[in-house]
């Protein structure tokens, strides 16, 4: 294996400045895009810090892009905090955010702000994400310093509700519930608003009346900023996208062909070459041979 420590010092160059909560909201005040990306290990949320990615969310979509779970619902918390560990150890400027998954969060206030601080105090999250207008949780999670985040629209936990993932706010009482909805999170002291599978004039009107950001998946380009699921980005998702992806890469034909090569060379016995072999010493090589020889 290849160690994955940092070098001692940081890179010649303009020194690392971490991202806060306050940066956000300057950014959005300065009129500069946030980006975001989901990201679920060390590896990948490495690459993805490196990359200057503003925000990374441990997203529960990790039930179906690393578990293979059909929807969000069946990932623990356990797991999430497993998940926010790895990609804590690996992350020194983006922002990290960590989802709260179904159930701990949907019984009493008290039960959400306890589950919310193992994610700030067990996996170094730097805030949290829950979904839904849950206000009261929100004003408890500000009350203990804990920065929410929230996240309205079409929300995946509520996919048996929903009846499946499906565009919302598209009626004027629903686009007006939305909008009620976000002012009601921003004055309990959300810190930031995902919105997601909403039109784009809802998106542009919410973004508009807001003083915090706002954080939009198939929400339009209005939005403070744009999060995408990393395996949707780089086509790892073994699924048609959605119509709000845009596709930046094919890691699954790169790996593919990889994976594939690597098999026939192993096959032909290509793999591993004399130079990727490690060998004896000359001395002790003779020596064996000497043996063998006395023996013989």
């Amino acid at each position: 294996m290849s160690l994955t420590n940092f070098p001692a010092g940081d890179s010649p160059g303009a020194p690392i400045v971490k991202v806060t909560i306050p940066a956000l909201s300057e950014m959005k005040r300065q009129g500069k895009p946030i980006s975001a990306l989901t990201a679920y290990d060390y590896a990948t949320s490495r690459l993805v810090d490196e990359c200057g990615i503003d925000l990374i969310l441990v997203g529960d979509s990790l039930a179906q892009v690393v578990l293979g779970h059909d929807n969000t619902l069946a990932v623990t918390v356990d797991e999430m905090l497993h998940h926010t560990r790895a990609v804590r150890r690996a992350v020194r400027r983006a922002l990290v955010v960590a989802d709260m998954p179904f159930g701990s969060y949907h019984g009493t206030v008290a039960e959400g702000v306890a589950n919310a601080v193992r994610f700030i105090k067990e996996a170094g999250a730097e805030a949290v994400k829950i979904e839904g207008p849950r206000i009261d949780l929100v004003r408890a999670l500000t009350d203990a310093e804990i920065p929410a985040v929230g996240h309205l629209g079409l929300t995946p936990q509520s996919v048996h509700r929903m009846g499946g993932y499906r565009v919302q706010g598209k009626t004027t009482e629903a686009a007006e519930r939305l909008r009620a909805d976000a002012h009601a999170l921003a004055e309990a002291g959300a810190a930031l608003l995902v919105l997601e599978g909403v039109p784009r004039e809802v998106a542009t009107q919410i973004t508009a009346e807001l003083v915090i950001p706002t954080i939009g998946i198939g929400a339009g380009p209005q939005c403070d900023g744009q999060i995408l699921v990393f395996h949707d980005l780089v086509n790892l998702t073994f699924a048609p996208p959605a119509k709000f992806v845009r596709r930046y890469a094919d890691a699954a034909g790169l790996i593919r062909a990889a994976v594939e090569h690597y098999r026939e060379d192993v096959e032909h016995r290509a793999f591993p070459s004399d130079e990727e072999s490690y060998h004896l010493p000359a001395s002790t090589r003779e020596a064996l041979e000497d043996r063998k020889l006395r023996r013989a």
